[in-house]
């Protein structure tokens, strides 16, 4: 009998289960873990995270860097996160170590006098569990093999969503044989409507993981959908701050911390102020309004690293939709540019790729233990009588 289409996008399907599939459930697992990053760090990290409050006046980012750097030459500071509720820590992030190229641990800070209070647990997990998520932890990184192979594996599952929904296409058209499995069916049955109806209902969030993905797989991509979303080639990425660069005299980190609490910052829920860098000439602060929509709508005011005087100011709602999508695509491919529901959808689906991997190889198994079985035509006596391929499933 010759390969009919059906039969071509069947063996395509399954052929990838086998390979990419197995990739797709190790990325899921991942993928799910760090959708939940900042809520797991701060479980780990509640006795550090959290100081009495007292009615003594917080120090300054100056005082907190000086104080900082001083304590664990000959590490600089990139960074200060502060909380808008009282109680919480400053967690100081540093520059890369420019012998190692690896990112120091970050650290909590007593904002009322400078205090080390540790380094912040679960942090290294991440970024081993982060590395295996994007590449696999093979050498190279985003220059490696690594890249390339998650990079396949999230083409393949745009291939696994296209082929499964033509396979699965009934010819009645009813919303139970699209989506209410049938568990009573025996054997090969069973597997199949948990495999089918299943992948039926998550398609829409995997093609979103699959879409957004592909942002870091491909600069090809990214600049296309950059094009797509904006109507502009995506800006140059800056590379790892490995030092800092400012003024001459000491930095204004004091006056703009000052002016940006008397404005804007009323209405921070979290703020984060970046020292100048080889990339950035001016003190950045990127702020987390109390009412906004997910935890990456930022808004960003800049300042001039000599005075503290603002320089500009960018307000999230004040871009256009594609651009946030942009720069967001994390928050998209995580699910939480759409709200917690869709976020917890979206780690839930990423759970569910390795049932999809396990479900599909319990049925290419059984699949292959019917081939195997003799022919009817050619049984000994007693056999049923029936053509062979009336136990070998539709393809």
């Amino acid at each position: 009998m010759g390969l009919t289409l059906r039969k071509i996008l069947f063996r395509l399907h399954w052929a990838l289960g086998l390979t990419a599939g197995l990739v797709l459930a190790l990325m899921g697992v991942t993928g799910a873990l760090m959708s939940y990053e900042e809520a797991i760090i701060d479980l780990l990290n509640t006795d550090r995270a959290v100081v009495a409050v007292s009615e003594r006046p917080l120090l300054g980012p100056q005082a907190l860097v000086a104080g900082l750097e001083a304590s664990c030459p000959p590490l600089k500071v990139n960074a200060l996160t502060f909380s808008g509720e009282p109680g919480r820590a400053v967690r100081a992030r540093f520059v890369y170590d420019a012998r190692t190229g690896a990112r120091p641990p970050s650290v909590y800070l007593d904002p009322y006098d400078g205090m080390l209070l540790g380094e912040t647990r679960g942090e290294t997990t991440f970024a081993t569990i982060r590395e295996l998520h994007r590449w696999l932890l093979i050498p190279g990184e985003g220059k490696g093999w690594g890249r390339q192979i998650t990079g396949a594996c999230a083409l393949a599952l745009l291939v696994f969503l296209a082929t499964g929904l033509y396979l699965r296409w009934p010819k009645i058209h009813r919303w139970r044989i699209w989506l209410k499995p049938n568990l009573a069916r025996p054997g090969r049955a069973r597997w199949w409507s948990l495999h089918s109806i299943a992948g039926t209902w998550l398609l829409p969030v995997y093609l979103v993981i699959a879409l957004s993905g592909l942002w870091w797989s491909y600069d090809w991509y990214r600049t296309g959908a950059t094009w797509v979303l904006t109507g502009k080639a995506p800006e140059a990425k800056a590379g790892r701050v490995l030092g800092r660069k400012g003024p001459d005299g000491p930095l204004a980190l004091d006056a703009a911390w000052s002016t940006f609490q008397k404005g804007e910052g009323g209405q921070a829920a979290l703020a984060i102020l970046t020292l100048p860098g080889p990339d950035a000439t001016a003190i950045r602060i990127r702020w987390l309004a109390k009412d906004a929509d997910h935890p990456k709508a930022r808004n960003e005011a800049t300042f001039d690293p000599a005075t503290g005087a603002v320089l500009g100011s960018k307000r999230y709602d004040d871009k256009p939709l594609g651009q946030r999508l942009a720069d967001n695509m994390l928050e998209v491919h995580r699910g939480r540019f759409f709200g917690d529901v869709f976020a917890l959808a979206f780690a839930l689906a990423a759970l569910a790729m390795p049932l999809f991997a396990a479900t599909g190889l319990t049925l290419y198994v059984l699949r292959r233990r019917v081939l195997r079985r003799p022919s009817p035509s050619t049984a000994k006596a007693g056999g049923t009588g029936l053509p062979a391929d009336w136990a070998r499933p539709r393809s």
